[in-house]
């Protein structure tokens, strides 16, 4: 019997330790398809890269949701847990020590009680001979990482919704700001229509399309002061606030200055993969899947148990203090299975394939990744054009609004001339705004999928 004990031993010997696990594929471009127009210079954004942008109200916008965001408060307690549940698992390697107080009493054939008591403080170690304690150490490491780089990336992720809501609200600011301009140039219009009318120099029906025009830019108004409430009240949410007025002097001004980050190195693709928050979290959980893989092996495997129990003991408690009342004792296991139909074996293959997933997982979120990069540099690159054709495209309108009022007080023109000008002039202007908030927000996007200051 002992013969076969020990052959079944050596056969497990023999046999690997590790599992067979793949290597994910990552295959990596040398350079961004559509950042020709950047520099590929190491990546320069630091940490609080919202600054970027030079606006003041914003960096308090985005500090403030740093501080009292309830979910960075989550992604926050889920570091904690998972430190301590690393401490947990380091803990494992180390003996273990306890205490056993005991006393009771026999009644024996002779009458006599016997009395027995002991103090007996205990320690036990169990030593696996082939790393099952270290390899769950090397899970509980790996979710501790994991649970760190979810909240780097819970943090880019709030403070590039901060930055987009902020600019979507000086869009809107800047909306009504061209709607209430808009209806008062319409009101001096429609009034010098009216006294034109009155001297016979104007139809009805002029004065009626002029009134029109008012009412059509006037009903706006209402309806972008709305928006800019709700986005307030958005922005309330993301900064962990109850609802409030946000003070932002001068916002709806320097939406129209320009001040892109134009310079912005985005640096070289393999960079992604360290800085990119989601891609390192994925690592690391492909990391906690590897380590569990190869515990789930290693559980086929034996390990040592060593006990060891000392104290005092007597049959009386007086006996307790007596000259010599230790006791004392030690034992060794050697424990492993042996056959438990499939069982173990299943659970590790099970493991095996938890770890393909997070492999497949790792390398879908490296592909994602680029793509994200490649979007956001393409749609800057986009939008910049089209920023400089509208810019330009609002002066000729403005231009051709003038004329065309010119022609109409000489007597030259209609006026559903001015009504298809100003008409033009006023969405083109609604749209430049638009492309340059959504510029804002492109390079808001580009420096999320660039990882932020990682």
């Amino acid at each position: 019997m002992k013969q076969l004990y020990f052959l079944s031993l050596i056969l497990m010997l023999s046999s690997s330790c590790a599992p067979r696990l793949l290597a994910p594929q990552t295959p990596v471009h040398e350079h961004y398809i559509y950042g020709e127009l950047f520099s590929h210079d190491s990546l320069d954004l630091n940490h609080d890269w919202w600054e970027l942008f030079g606006d003041t109200t914003l960096n308090q916008l985005v500090e403030r949701a740093l501080d009292y965001n309830r979910n960075l408060w989550i992604a926050s307690s889920r570091i904690e847990q998972a430190r301590q549940n690393r401490m947990a698992a380091r803990s494992a390697l180390l003996p273990q020590f306890g205490y056993d107080l005991s006393a009771q009493g026999n009644y024996n054939r002779t009458n006599k009680i016997v009395e027995q008591y002991a103090i007996t403080p205990e320690a036990s170690w169990e030593s696996p001979l082939f790393g099952q304690l270290r390899e769950t150490t090397k899970a509980a490491q790996a979710a501790f990482e994991s649970a760190v780089w979810n909240y780097r990336g819970v943090e880019l992720s709030l403070a590039a919704e901060v930055a987009t809501t902020y600019f979507t609200l000086l869009q809107y600011e800047r909306d009504l700001l061209i709607a209430q301009r808009t209806t008062r140039l319409r009101r001096e219009s429609a009034a010098l229509v009216d006294s034109m009318f009155r001297y016979g120099m104007s139809s009805g029906v002029d004065r009626e399309q002029s009134q029109g025009l008012v009412y059509s830019s006037e009903a706006d108004i209402p309806r972008y002061q709305s928006a800019i409430e709700q986005t307030r009240l958005a922005l309330n949410t993301l900064t962990g606030i109850v609802p409030e007025p946000i003070t932002a002097e001068g916002s709806g001004i320097g939406l129209l200055t320009d001040h892109y980050p134009e310079q912005l190195s985005i640096g070289l693709p393999s960079e992604l993969l360290q800085r990119r928050p989601d891609i390192m979290q994925a690592y690391y959980a492909l990391n906690r899947a590897a380590a569990e893989a190869g515990l789930a092996r290693l559980k086929r495997f034996p390990s040592i148990l060593l006990t060891a129990k000392g104290g005092i003991g007597a049959n009386s408690t007086k006996g307790l203090l007596s000259s010599n009342p230790a006791i004392w004792g030690a034992a060794l296991g050697f424990t492993g299975p042996i056959f438990q139909f499939q069982g173990l074996r299943s659970n590790e293959r099970a493991a095996i394939e938890a770890y393909n997933q997070a492999a497949h997982t790792y390398e879908q979120t490296i592909l994602e990744a680029f793509a994200d990069v490649e979007k956001a540099l393409s749609m800057v690159n986009a939008n910049r054009i089209e920023v400089d054709r509208y810019t330009q495209l609002v002066v000729a309108y403005r231009s051709i609004v003038e004329m065309a009022y010119a022609l109409y007080q000489n007597g030259l023109s209609n006026y559903l001339d001015i009504i298809d000008a100003e008409r033009t002039l006023y969405s083109a202007q609604m749209d430049l705004v638009g492309l340059i908030a959504q510029q804002y927000i492109n390079y808001v996007t580009l420096c999320k999928a660039l990882g932020g200051g990682w």
